[in-house]
This record gives C-alpha cells, sequence and structure tokens, in this order.
C-alpha cells in the first residue's frame, strides 16, 4: 500500500546530504510528523555500523523503526512547514478532554493491541498515568476489569491499582472484578496471590466483606511467608471496614499464635494488626511469654521492625529485678544500632524500665550521645532537627552533658532557620568557664547573619549567657550597636533592658551605650525598650530628657498606644529626678494625651498621671519609684535538674518537638489518647519568670493518677453561664483544708493551668475574705464549678464543688487534684 508519509521522507533524505542529516536541528525533525527524537537516540548506532552506505539505506532503515504501526490510531494529515505535501503527526490528547478516555477505550478493545502484550501493557499504563494526574479515567472501568485475566503480573498490578481507585465510584462494577481476584487467591504463584488478596482488602466498597473473609483465613495459613504478611494486614483492613461490628475471638487467636511465625515480618504485622483490631480494648497485650519472645527475635527483624517491637515492649513490667537486667542486657546492643529509629527507641526502654536505678539511666544517656550527635549532624532535615529537640530535654537533667561537643552545635550558612534556631538554643546552655568564649565568637558571627530573625535570636541568647558571664556580652552587644542596623539595634536594646533588671551590676555600661542609638530603632518593642531605660535610669544618661522630648514631639505620628503609654511612665519618672529639664515636655504630653488621645487606655492613663501629681510629689515617689532591678528573680539561678523520669515517657515521641500543651491539643484533635495533665508552656509564663519553682512544678505536674479523669484544655466558660449553672446546682462536696499566712494568687492561677482548671474570678490579693471560683470539664462532659473561700482570721481555706452530673468517683479524683495543687502551693509559700 502506498504510504505517501514515508515516500515524501525519503524523497527529503535522498536529496540531502548525510552532512545535514548530522546536523539536523530537533525543530526540523518536528516536522516528519511522528519521528521522535527517542526513537533517533535508539537507533543512531546504526550511522557508524553502515556509514560506508549509500545515506538513502540507512535512512530509510531508521523511518521504518521509527514511523507508526498500520495498526494503531488513524493519523490524521495536515499541511506542515516542510511544503504543501500532507504531513502525518498524531492527534496529542490533552487533559480533561473526553477524547482521551475514548481513544484509551478504543485501544484497549482493539485486537491487535491486545494481542501484542507490551503494547497492551502500554495502553494500561496511559490510563495509570491520567489516573494519578487527576482526569477521570472510570469510564474505562470494563476494559480494565476484563484486562485483569491475564497471567502477566505486571499488568495485574496495574489492573488492580486502577481497581482499587475507582471501586468506591464503580461498586455494581467492582464485584465483577471479585471472581477473577478470588480465582487468583488460588493461583500457584504465591506473587498472584497475594498481590490479589491485597487488592481485595483494599476494595472500599460496601459487601465486600462477605467475599474476602474466607481468602484472608486461609493466607493466614498460607506457606508463602509473602501471602501471610498480605492477609495479616488484610485483618486490620477488614476489621476497619467494620470497626462498629464485634471483634471476632477466633480471628485473633489465629493472630496471637502467628506471633510465634518463622517469618519476622509477619510477626510484626501481627502486631500492629492486633493493635488496631483491639484498640477500644486497650490494644494488644504483651504478657511474659510474648515479651520474651519478642525479645528473643530481635536481631532477626530489620530496622523497622526493631524499632515497632520496641515500642511495644514499654508495655512489659518485668516481675523482678533479675528479670529486669535480663532484658536490659538483651537490648544493650540495639544502643549501637546504625538506626536512629532503633537507637531512640532502644534508650526510651531503657529509660523506663530503670526508673528505679537514676544511675543506669544516666548511663545510657552517656552511651547514646554519640548516636544523637550523629543524628545532628546528619544530612536529613527533619531527623537533625528532632535529635536537637531530644538534646535539649536530656540537658534538663544532665547540663553540660554534651559541653564537651560544643562546637558540632555550631551553624552552618546552609542549613535551615529552624535548625540553626535550635542550636543556638543548644549552644546557651552548653556555656562553662571553658567554652564561654568560643561560644560567644560564634554567636556574634550570627548576629550579622543575612536572616534577621537569626541574627536576633542570637542576640537573645548572648543575653541570656550575660546572666551568668555579664562583662564579656555586654562588651559584645555594645560593639554590635556600632553597626547602626535597625534589627540589631532594637534587640540589643531589648536585652539591655532585661540585663539591667536581673544584673544591676551591668548598669552603668548600659547607660555609657545608649546615647545614639534612638536613630536606628522604628518598631515599638524597640522603643519601649529604650524608653523604658531611658525613665528609670535616665539620671546617669546625660541626653536622657533631650532623647524623650523627639517622642513628644512625634506622639501624634506614633500608631502604637503601648510605646505612648510607655512615654507618659518613663517621663514622669524622669521628671522626679531632673525636673527643670523635663517639666515643660510633661506638660505638653499630659495635655495630649487627655484632650487630644483617641486610645482609652492612653487617655485614661494621662488622667491618672495628672491627678497623682495634684495629689503631691510625695505620693508619686511612692507609687513610681519602684525598685529598678531584682536580682532575687528565680530567672537568675541556674534551672533545678529535672530527674529522667519526669520525661523517660516522651522521649522518642513529638512531645520534645512540639511541647506538651501543644501536642496534647494536636492529639486530641487528631483523636488520639490524652494521658495526664500536661504543663502549658506560653510565652507569658517565660517572660515573666518562674512563678513555681521548678522542683515544685514537678510535684504539680505528677498528680496522682485519678483513673479516669480527664480534664479537657482550654475550657472557655463565660462568667454569666457560670453565674447561671452555680445557681441552679447544689453543693456536691464541701471541706476545709488548713492555710498559715498570705496568699498569692499569680501562683494558684498559674498552678491549676497546669492541671487544666480555669479561673473564672478571682479576688485581688489581701482582700479579707479572699474567694474565687473555678471551673473545669472532663472528657465526659462532666462540669466542675468550685468556689475557694479563704478566712485568714480562721487560718482555713474552705472549698465548695458543684456537679452538673453526679459521678462520686470522678468527684473524688477532682478533689483529689485540686488537694494536690492546693498542698503544693501551701508547701511553695512556706
Amino acid at each position: 500500500m502506498f504510504n505517501p508519509t514515508r515516500q515524501f521522507c525519503l524523497h527529503i533524505f535522498t536529496e540531502t546530504s548525510c552532512y545535514y542529516l548530522k546536523n539536523l536541528k530537533s525543530s526540523h525533525w518536528a516536522d516528519l510528523g511522528n519521528i521522535k527524537t527517542k526513537s533517533m537516540d535508539k537507533h543512531a548506532c546504526l550511522m557508524s555500523q553502515k556509514k560506508r552506505q549509500k545515506p538513502v539505506v540507512w535512512v530509510e532503515q531508521i523511518l521504518l523503526k521509527m514511523l507508526p504501526h498500520q495498526d494503531e490510531e488513524e493519523p490524521t494529515s495536515y499541511r506542515g512547514s516542510c511544503g504543501s505535501c500532507p504531513v502525518t503527526v498524531r492527534k496529542m490528547p490533552y487533559l480533561g478532554s473526553e477524547d482521551v478516555v475514548k481513544e484509551l477505550k478504543k485501544a484497549l478493545c482493539n485486537p491487535h493491541i491486545q494481542a501484542d502484550r507490551l503494547r497492551y501493557r502500554n495502553v494500561i499504563q496511559r490510563v495509570i498515568r491520567y489516573m494519578t494526574q487527576g482526569l477521570d479515567m472510570s469510564g474505562v472501568f470494563m476494559e480494565m476489569v476484563k484486562a485483569s485475566a491475564t497471567v502477566d503480573i505486571v499488568q495485574k498490578k496495574l489492573v488492580y491499582l486502577y481497581m482499587c481507585t475507582y471501586a468506591p465510584l464503580k461498586p455494581d462494577l467492582a464485584l465483577l472484578a471479585i471472581n477473577t481476584l478470588c480465582k487468583d487467591c488460588s493461583d500457584p504463584n504465591p506473587m498472584v496471590r497475594g498481590l490479589a488478596l491485597r487488592s481485595m482488602c483494599s476494595l472500599r466498597m460496601p459487601g465486600v466483606q462477605e467475599y474476602i473473609q474466607q481468602p484472608i483465613l486461609n493466607g493466614l495459613r498460607d506457606k508463602a511467608s509473602y501471602v501471610r504478611r498480605v492477609a495479616v494486614l488484610g485483618c486490620a483492613k477488614m476489621h476497619n471496614l467494620h470497626g462498629d461490628s464485634e471483634v471476632d475471638g477466633a480471628l485473633v487467636n489465629e493472630l496471637y499464635s502467628l506471633l510465634r511465625d518463622q517469618d519476622p515480618i509477619v510477626v510484626v504485622n501481627c502486631l500492629r494488626s492486633l493493635e488496631e483490631i483491639l484498640k477500644q480494648e486497650g490494644g494488644i497485650v504483651i504478657n511474659k511469654p510474648i515479651a520474651h519472645h519478642l525479645l528473643n527475635r530481635m536481631s532477626k527483624l530489620d530496622q523497622w521492625g526493631q524499632a515497632e517491637v520496641l515500642n511495644f515492649l514499654l508495655r512489659y513490667q518485668p516481675r523482678s529485678e533479675e528479670e529486669l537486667f535480663d532484658i536490659l542486657n538483651l537490648l544493650d546492643s540495639f544502643l549501637k544500632s546504625g538506626s536512629p529509629g532503633v537507637v531512640m527507641g532502644a534508650t526510651k526502654l531503657f529509660l523506663i524500665l530503670a526508673k528505679k536505678f537514676p544511675h543506669v539511666q544516666t548511663d545510657v544517656l552517656v552511651r547514646v550521645k554519640g548516636p544523637l550527635l550523629a543524628a545532628c549532624s546528619s544530612e536529613s532535615r527533619e531527623l537533625c532537627f528532632v535529635a536537637l529537640c531530644h538534646v535539649r530535654q536530656i540537658l534538663h537533667s544532665l547540663p553540660g552533658h554534651f559541653s564537651s561537643h560544643y562546637k558540632k552545635f555550631f551553624c552552618s550558612y546552609s542549613e535551615p532557620h529552624y535548625i540553626k534556631l535550635q542550636k543556638v538554643e543548644v549552644l546557651c546552655e552548653l556555656v562553662n568557664d571553658e567554652n564561654v568564649q568560643q561560644v560567644l565568637e560564634e554567636l556574634r558571627g550570627y548576629c550579622t547573619d543575612v536572616s534577621a530573625d537569626f541574627a536576633q535570636a542570637a542576640i537573645f541568647a548572648i543575653g541570656g549567657i550575660a546572666r551568668t558571664y555579664t562583662d564579656q556580652c555586654v562588651q559584645i552587644l555594645t560593639e554590635l550597636l556600632g553597626l547602626q542596623q535597625e534589627h540589631i539595634t532594637t534587640v540589643v536594646v531589648q536585652t539591655f533592658r532585661d540585663l539591667v533588671w536581673l544584673c544591676p551590676q551591668c548598669t552603668e555600661a548600659v547607660c555609657q551605650a545608649l546615647p545614639g542609638c534612638e536613630e536606628n530603632i522604628q518598631d515599638s518593642e524597640g522603643k519601649q525598650a529604650l524608653i523604658w531605660l531611658l525613665g528609670v535610669h535616665g539620671e546617669r544618661i546625660p541626653n536622657a530628657p533631650y532623647v524623650l522630648e523627639d517622642f513628644v514631639e512625634n506622639v501624634k505620628s506614633e500608631t502604637f498606644p503601648a510605646v505612648k503609654m510607655e512615654l507618659l511612665t518613663a517621663l514622669l519618672r524622669l521628671f522626679l529626678s531632673r525636673p527643670a529639664e523635663c517639666q515643660d515636655m510633661l506638660g505638653r504630653l499630659l495635655y495630649y494625651c487627655i484632650e487630644e488621645e483617641k486610645d482609652m487606655a492612653v487617655r485614661d492613663r494621662g488622667l491618672f498621671y495628672y491627678r497623682l501629681l495634684l495629689v503631691g510629689i510625695d505620693e508619686v515617689k511612692r507609687i513610681l519609684c519602684s525598685p529598678k532591678s531584682d536580682p532575687t528573680l528565680g530567672l537568675l539561678e541556674d534551672p533545678a535538674e529535672r530527674p529522667v523520669n519526669s520525661w523517660a515517657s516522651d522521649f522518642n515521641t513529638l512531645v520534645p518537638v512540639y511541647g506538651k500543651s501543644r501536642w496534647a491539643t494536636i492529639s486530641k484533635c487528631q483523636g488520639a489518647e490524652r494521658c495526664g495533665p500536661e504543663l502549658p508552656k506560653t510565652s507569658s509564663f517565660a517572660a515573666s519568670g518562674p512563678l513555681i519553682p521548678e522542683e515544685n512544678k514537678e510535684r504539680v505536674e505528677e498528680l496522682p493518677d485519678s483513673g479516669a479523669l480527664m480534664l479537657v484544655p482550654n475550657l472557655q466558660l463565660t462568667a454569666d453561664y457560670f453565674e447561671k449553672t452555680w445557681l441552679s446546682l447544689k453543693v456536691a462536696h464541701q471541706q476545709v483544708l488548713p492555710w498559715q499566712g498570705e496568699f498569692h494568687p499569680d501562683t494558684l492561677q498559674m498552678a491549676l493551668q497546669v492541671v487544666n482548671i480555669q479561673t473564672i474570678a478571682m479576688s485581688r490579693a489581701g482582700a479579707r475574705p479572699w474567694k474565687a471560683y473555678l471551673s473545669a470539664q472532663d472528657d465526659t462532659g462532666c462540669l466542675f464549678l468550685t468556689e475557694l473561700l479563704l478566712k485568714p482570721e480562721n487560718s482555713e481555706m474552705q472549698i465548695s464543688v458543684k456537679q452538673n452530673e453526679t459521678r462520686t468517683e470522678t468527684l473524688n479524683s477532682f478533689i483529689s487534684v485540686l488537694e494536690t495543687v492546693i498542698g503544693t502551693i501551701e508547701e511553695i509559700k512556706s
């Protein structure tokens, strides 16, 4: 049959020289229709093999191989740029077109293509490719079901993938493929049996359970380990299809028996399936025979299996000290594993099992120092970040544990921002007399980083170190002011403000460094810090009144009310020590704040100071002349070492990454179970210093286990609703506790927040009698409303609790938590 395209191409190459063919551009080849560049690459070797032949000979052989077969889809002719002769090209489908589905359906039904296994597979691959790109390919479902009847395993896998994707959309048609899948479950080839069983368990459609139950049971007893692996996981999938149904006891017993299977992957899959099936009952039970069996099989598991088994072994508690150390000896080698997941899992198991042996816990943390340092230098950014978070957690119990390796935590230029921040935090905790100079030099280099956020974090880190090594840090901070960079100057001034409050010995050096820095501060935080310093220590700064005068003159253009209120307080304080220079500007500022200012908070502050001045200067001094520093704050002291048991259960979890409070919220949103009260880590508490010392925080956190009581965090209850509910309920419990001395409401409020108890209203400190109203709610919806009544003259505190549902056990648990909190505060006070 005459083919004009073939003759046209031969004519072109006959009239063209070999030199032109050798240097032909891709744009010229595009005009030749179906000629593909990849095909040219495959057959380019013909040039070297037949270079002595005439050009027409080898060119014709190339074209014969590259031109489409006669039984492919019909071509379309158009007038190309090569001339007036028709050039055959294939119509190119585009995403979202119905023509694509029609074209593929036609190709799947083409007997010529079905006869060619490779071409048939290629068409199926095109269907899968379009499916993954988002094109709706459900129109070829019947054709794909027919394609599953083949001995080609690759083709079966592609078709089964397609069916699992579109089975929920075409459940009636998907049932037609069940027969083929059931037949394949009895195939002599174990790969086919496993593939068919896995696909059947993945068909998310109603009514499929009755078809897959028997194949799964057969698969659990299959001789091939691959089929057993698939069948074990299929049990969990089958349970999820009907999660509301009762647990099949026979199936659970079968899975427990498979824990002794010869294949290690089957064992691990059994653990995961049993955990999923028995989730409502608390998960799989790890008794002594199972625990010892798993420990003996650990060496045969892969790294993923070892990490899973270590996690499950946390549920087993050895019966004797001898058994405990036998288990620890078996696990000793896994502390040196090449997998970070296995090392972390083994470390956590050591810490949990050895909770009564602190020296063993310390020895384990020393041994995992090497793997943790290697993880901190890993190319995987995620692994590096998590390792750094765990290093910070270990430093809470072992300060200076990594001090000899402080250079491992120096930042690299190519590292992401979040890893740099973690390393800076670690460096602050590793500073000692031997490495302080090197660490400060490294942090000084970070202060000029191109990232403003990282530079500011480094400056704050120097400020934290300055509480111990004041002179060196103040010198570095003073030199940074000379750079006259806005973001640097702002943070340095904020650091100076905190430093003079905590370390009064550096006040003179700070006052000498401040003049001239006001020109490089634009943000509100920096302005507030500078104004505070000028107001409190203005008698030591010669140009303090003149700097404040510039702020007064520009007060109308100031957009931050907090800056205006800080300016009022600072100028009034400076007026007390330098009245002649500040009297006029103070009057102008008060007039503006009272008569022209629109912000009510600023206006009220101005009225308060104006009326205070009318009372007299002595009264102003009594109120405003507070201490300029407080070295006795707990922030100055080294944080108390936390026992390892306080965080051992959080090790190798996401708690070190997110923090307890935030992870509890995330877990609650994901439907995960929460266990015990958690400490909220809000910035306000961190900034204001520890109201409760660290050693007492541990006591508040480690409240007695109150059975099923789990208080909901962040309960939002309005005062009106509280009052209405309080009046409608009767007192369910009332008792009196002894109390001596003064009472600190802030301490109580923070301690209550630790255990997720909300404060609705509270009397001011010193009120007689003193009252507080509290609310809390457990995870079942039971509401607890509480009144605390303190009568100092009687040295007692009366507790009254009301409950919207009568639950004696839950009420007793709540009372126990409340008593523990109040008892802890009483000990803190004394």
